[in-house]
């Protein structure tokens, strides 16, 4: 690694020991910033289950209403790799106050959105402000004890994980009882909310890094080119969200077709199914900690393709349909706890950046699967789905069977 970057990894240390100066974190506000974190991530979800009536309220075909999902992943994507980073740098209780206003305002712009193109760009930007989640979860590691931060993180990561498998639920049962509208609208005033309690229990805290924003982004690239495990967790992570992302933004459209004619509170239900994924995570991520890591994500990677095979010939039973979901999730989630154990000390002083690096992949991953899978869909119907899911993941799969490569040494 060259020798600028090592200065400027020194730059930005892993938490460490918690300064005396610092903060403590107390139970009551590990639990607001653990369910900010938890509606924060929702807000990316809100919008699948609820594709049709949109399409419907709209007059988009759902092609054109499928990029909305794609759309708010990309921008997601995009703000993890270049906004960020900005925690390190800047003040960052009030970078989480700013874009916890800022997600509110545009969920309140979803809701108003009078054309598919005002949407569009609405999910995008949505998708661009939402890093509230992404901001918190280092912020409470750093305010944890060295003896805590185990924990905090892993409670701060299952609040994540249950907020993504919940807004499907909520905003299924919510759209169908109210409208879509009415769930964006309902995201806005959660938020304002949320707003609110961090603006009243968040610490002021000191920035970590003192070098220039070019040097930090520039970094982040190094550390993937220089990282094969860290390219590797990103190629698993991002095709199988990828995947992940292809099923639920089309799955509306297969159970509101014959021969089930359901709204999206049926998505919402299946969204419940993947509980099980955030209750098994800590028993897998013990399990990689032992240095099974690779192996864990390789089969996960096998049983999300398999997943793919029981949505194919089970599309027309509701019952094998939860067998997938239950299986996709597993794959995915159990995955990305494998992957995340994997990068977690490759450089143990640039941790926020390798986690930059790997989410900006998952995130992006998620956006183009989505796209791709709409694009399927609008060919070839729920087989195209199928089909372009399991493309996705052939692409780790040939990953793992090939022998891993060394890592560049650090200068």
């Amino acid at each position: 690694m060259p020798n600028h970057l090592h200065q400027q990894l020194d730059g930005l240390k892993g938490p460490g020991k918690v300064p005396a100066s610092t903060p403590r974190l107390s139970t009551q506000l590990l639990a607001v910033m653990t369910a900010s974190a938890g509606f924060g991530i929702a807000n990316l979800y809100y919008n699948q289950p609820l594709l049709d009536q949109m399409g419907q309220t709209l007059g988009a075909t759902p092609a054109e209403i499928g990029f909305a999902p794609t759309l708010t992943q990309i921008g997601y994507s995009v703000g993890m790799l270049f906004l960020v980073p900005l925690g390190d740098m800047l003040q960052r209780r009030r970078l989480v106050l700013l874009f916890t206003l800022l997600t509110a305002l545009l969920s309140a712009g979803v809701a108003v959105s009078a054309t598919p193109s005002m949407l569009l760009i609405m999910s995008f930007a949505l998708g661009l402000a939402n890093m509230t989640p992404q901001l918190l979860v280092p912020f409470a590691a750093r305010l944890a004890g060295e003896e805590a931060r185990g924990r905090v993180v892993g409670l701060m990561v299952s609040g994540l994980l249950l907020g993504v498998l919940l807004s499907r639920t909520l905003s299924g049962f919510v759209g169908a009882r109210f409208g879509w509208r009415a769930m964006f609208g309902l995201a806005a005033a959660m938020m304002l909310v949320i707003f609110v309690g961090l603006l009243v229990m968040l610490p002021v805290t000191e920035a970590s890094y003192k070098g220039r924003y070019t040097g930090l982004l520039y970094s982040v690239w190094e550390l993937v080119r220089d990282q094969p495990v860290l390219r590797e967790a990103c190629l698993f992570g991002g095709m199988l969200f990828g995947a992940f992302m292809a099923f639920w933004a089309n799955l509306i459209h297969l159970l509101s077709a014959a021969p089930f004619h359901l709204g999206p509170e049926a998505v919402g239900l299946y969204g419940l199914l993947g509980a099980a994924a955030a209750l098994l995570s800590p028993v897998v991520g013990r399990i990689a900690g032992k240095g099974s890591a690779r192996t864990v994500a390789g089969i996960m990677v096998l049983f999300t393709i398999a997943s793919f095979g029981v949505f194919w010939f089970g599309r027309e039973s509701l019952l094998w349909i939860g067998v997938g979901v239950l299986a996709m999730d597993l794959g995915v989630q159990l995955a990305h706890v494998s992957n995340q154990t994997r990068i977690l000390n490759i450089v143990p002083d640039a941790q926020s950046r390798i986690q930059t690096g790997y989410m900006s992949c998952y995130f992006g991953g998620g956006g183009i699967g989505a796209a791709l899978g709409s694009w399927a869909y609008g060919r070839w119907g729920w087989a195209g789905v199928c089909v372009a899911a399991v493309a996705m993941l052939m692409l780790p799969l040939i990953r793992w069977i090939l022998p891993l490569g060394q890592a560049r040494p650090r200068r």
